[in-house]
């Protein structure tokens, strides 16, 4: 008879391990689905969006201070005023810009405007034209007034002869947001 002997390993099969059928098995943990590519592109697109906004308002927001800053008239001493003043009332004979430089109660500019006046009726009657142009201007500052005055040369062309006229003024002006030209003098 032969004896039994226990199977060496070269003897035992190979057999695959069995599977629990697929009815029987664990379902695996399911994972998140990933977020849908519309939200994530939405949200960069807003953030984007935003940055942008933020930095359009701050170049608004810098190119009106530089705007305000660059057209602003200049009051920033009683001399400088009456040279701005006296440019853009006598020589541009532009009154918007010259409202930037007057008091609010502009009373006391009554005399330089009956300058211009007369000047323009003598261009129209004669049929000349005006130059006028002024030297230093000598401020003398006393706190919050100042007085200026200044020497206007007033020129024009007849029968190719130049004919000058000198004027002594003299102007009042106060610090008010910047100084401001209250009253305007011819000094004899």
């Amino acid at each position: 008879m032969e004896s039994v002997h226990p199977p060496t390993d070269s003897q035992v099969s190979r057999v695959p391990t069995q599977r629990t059928p697929p009815e029987h098995a664990e379902t695996p943990p399911v994972a998140p689905a990933p977020a849908p590519r519309r939200r994530r592109l939405g949200l960069v697109l807003a953030v984007v969006g935003g940055a942008l906004a933020l930095v359009c308002l701050a170049g608004a927001a810098i190119a009106y201070v530089a705007y305000d800053r660059f057209t602003a008239p200049d009051r920033s001493a009683p001399d400088v005023l009456v040279d701005n003043y006296l440019r853009a009332f006598l020589v541009d004979e532009n009154d918007v810009l010259a409202g930037e430089f007057e008091c609010a109660d502009a009373a006391g500019l009554a005399p330089l405007r009956q300058l211009r006046a007369d000047l323009a009726a003598r261009e129209k009657q004669f049929q000349i034209t005006f130059v006028v142009k002024w030297g230093p201007l000598d401020a003398r500052v006393q706190g919050e007034r100042a007085d200026v005055s200044v020497q206007l040369v007033i020129s024009y062309l007849v029968d190719n002869l130049s004919q000058t006229e000198h004027q002594r003024w003299r102007f009042g002006v106060v610090q008010d947001d910047g100084w401001r030209v209250c009253e305007a003098d011819r000094v004899s």
